[in-house]
């Protein structure tokens, strides 16, 4: 693993991008027969500019096909007769984005007028070639003030910015009197440190200036997978520096996703604050992008950044515990204890613990009380018990007998077959569903999936937490295979071995250099269960080849919910002897 810490340095050339003195525009302006999405081109304007030198301009009528409303053409100008003989839209297209091509286009609430040309381009089957787009509008909202100009309409800036030619709501007018406004806007944001192409796509997405500076602490960054980590140092009255971890990211690639938070692409507003927050970034190349994931969940529990939102709680997780008591019952707590009880999760809120909980109460008559009961004392049954939702084993007769036999349908139906539950409940389920009962289907539906997912993703965190040692490869998409030394559901090891390279040699070496793993609690991960189930996911992946294992990483057939099957439930096909499949 490499790792470096990077802060604000001077832009080299290739940062600084394309000068705007070097941009070609094409600043087009349109004329239509209305607003909407059904309506048609009756002019185009356009003048090619660049370093504020005209190269070329472009106009010409297009025939609508189509009547010119009376408003419209007092408006503009162009009449029916006007545009009688002009080239249709399908000829004045192709010769227009040839003018363009290779240009940036800058139109006056582009989104007008570039909407009006993609739609052309869609109707006559020609692709849009995607040149990059700046619209004056949302450019002169963000550099002028509103003691300056009113409002921004064209006719509003041409007067403020003197333009030679008066905008007249005719196509070539207007376009050259927006030529003379862009050159006054980007005089004006020279000012701000917007002197490339890209600052100003940047500036026109409204991405600050200083947000933009920092974008040179990605420069020198990797561009393998790897995690990184946006910092704060803070000085101390003493003196000292105290550096905070603000957020902790994973990517294939560092050096791309990192210099992405200094650009449009991110926006994501608790992104931008950390941005300005932050003081520099700290890179950690991994060898895998597994290795990056598992990294950045361990960076992410040590360090609980303050922009970070998944995986701050890794470790504050619920489970249902089955009790060790004279008659034993469910409950919902926080910690996995080396009691001897059996444990079915983890659950993310306690409130899909409890739904998946009443799921098993809709099968067994388990009891829901939580007194302490003995079996020497009987004491009264409680409503349930009457309602036949309980077995009532503290009334000490002979159902006391038979509740073992029922805890033990329980134990099993957490640990090993779902079937029972889902026979059981999916009748229920199938009658709400014939009496059009669906908002209590809908919730029968999601505690019956809410079970089945958390039988089977504790029997896949237990499969792999019980093998000392599982070694595995995946091909790597530029050659080799990616190595993990997995120990007791820990990521221990992580290695690539590259083209000719012998990958049991590289996997040797893997395991001799491994991190030394205890085993943990029995059907425990000697990780986080996200961790251990992260590598689960992997070691699920089509194309991963075991190597080598010490132990059994299997679970149940029928520990978890088939694809589709509770589709069939819900419709009330589902028997007791369907097959239930992960």
């Amino acid at each position: 693993m490499k790792s470096a810490a990077y802060r604000t340095s001077q832009p080299s050339f290739e940062d600084l991008g394309t000068h705007l003195s070097e941009v070609t525009f094409v600043v087009v302006d349109l004329e239509t027969t209305g607003g909407g999405p059904d309506s048609a081109i009756t002019e185009v304007g356009a003048v090619k500019v660049r370093g504020g030198e005209v190269l070329g301009e472009f106009q010409t009528l297009v025939d609508p096909e189509t009547h010119i409303p009376a408003s419209i053409a007092v408006l503009t100008g162009i009449t029916d007769r006007m545009v009688a003989s002009s080239p249709t839209i399908s000829q004045v297209l192709p010769s227009f984005l040839e003018f363009a091509r290779g240009s940036v286009l800058v139109a006056h609430n582009a989104g007008f007028d570039i909407g009006f040309l993609k739609r052309a381009c869609e109707r006559q089957e020609v692709p849009w070639p995607g040149n990059t787009v700046v619209d004056t509008v949302a450019l002169a909202r963000q550099v002028l003030l509103r003691d300056e100009v009113p409002n921004c309409k064209l006719a509003t800036l041409a007067a403020h910015f003197r333009t030679t030619t008066e905008p007249n709501h005719r196509a070539l007018s207007d376009a050259r009197a927006t030529v003379d406004v862009l050159h006054g806007l980007l005089e004006r944001i020279g000012s701000l440190g917007v002197d490339t192409l890209e600052d100003l796509v940047e500036f026109t997405h409204r991405v600050s200036p200083q947000r933009r500076a920092k974008r040179v602490w990605a420069k020198d960054l990797p561009t393998g997978p790897g995690v990184y980590c946006f910092y704060a140092d803070h000085r101390q009255e003493d003196g000292s520096v105290r550096r905070e971890v603000l957020y902790v990211g994973k990517s294939k690639n560092i050096r791309t996703r990192v210099r992405s938070y200094f650009t449009a692409s991110e926006k994501r507003g608790r992104m931008e604050e950390m941005v300005r927050v932050a003081t520099g970034v700290e890179a950690h190349e991994c060898a895998t992008a597994l290795e990056a994931e598992v990294r950045e969940l361990r960076l992410i529990r040590a360090h609980a950044p303050r922009y970070n939102r998944r995986s701050r709680n890794q470790v504050r997780l619920l489970w249902v515990k089955l009790t060790q008591e004279a008659f034993p019952r469910l409950s919902v707590v926080r910690k996995v204890l080396d009691d001897d009880c059996q444990y079915w999760g983890p659950f993310r809120s306690k409130q899909l613990a409890e739904e998946a909980v009443m799921a098993v109460y809709d099968a067994f008559p388990i009891r829901q009380c939580t007194r302490r009961l003995t079996r020497r004392n009987p004491s009264p049954a409680c409503a349930l018990a009457e309602m036949s939702r309980c077995l009532a084993p503290c009334e000490l007769d002979e159902r006391a007998e038979q509740y073992e036999e029922v805890v033990a349908q329980v134990r099993e139906a957490l640990t090993t077959d779902v079937r029972p539950v889902l026979s059981t409940v999916g009748r229920r389920l199938g009658r709400l569903v014939d009496q059009e009962r669906f908002e209590e289907a809908q919730s029968l539906s999601a505690r019956l999936q809410g079970y089945a997912s958390a039988t089977l993703r504790g029997r896949r965190l237990v499969a792999v937490a019980r093998c000392p040692q599982i070694v595995a490869a995946l091909p790597h998409p530029e050659g080799g295979w990616q190595i993990h030394v997995i120990r007791y559901g820990r990521l221990a090891s992580a290695t690539r071995s590259r083209s000719g390279e012998v990958p049991q040699r590289v996997a040797r070496e893997a395991i001799s250099l491994a991190e030394t793993v205890l085993p943990p609690r029995p059907e425990m991960p000697a990780a986080t269960p996200e961790e251990c189930e992260l590598l689960a996911r992997w070691l699920e992946t089509p194309g991963v080849r075991l190597m080598d294992i010490e132990g059994e990483w299997s679970w149940p057939l029928h520990a978890g919910l088939a694809q589709g099957e509770l589709a069939r439930i819900t419709l009330g096909s589902a028997r007791e002897d369907s097959p239930v499949a992960t």
